[in-house]
């Protein structure tokens, strides 16, 4: 973070699902939920980016063939 950028703390409530999913991901990327929150949030905006540009947005294997296409965000 950049000394110019002020810190905002947000309140919010979720349900207990997605509170059990933010565990499980920060366990097993070795961080906390208040990380997972944020990669997702920077995951949002290069879909967001991505889709107004007219790119589609995907998972590819190792040989980068398309997988999976994420649609619907």
């Amino acid at each position: 973070m950049t000394p110019d950028k002020v810190k905002v703390r947000l309140n919010f409530v979720v349900s207990s699902e997605i509170n059990e999913t933010l565990e499980e991901l920060a366990n097993k990327t070795g961080g906390t939920k208040t990380e997972v929150f944020r990669r997702a949030i920077a995951l949002m905006e290069v879909i967001v980016d991505a889709k107004e540009q007219g790119k589609k947005v995907g998972i590819t294997d190792k040989d980068r063939n398309l997988v999976t296409e994420i649609v619907g965000i």
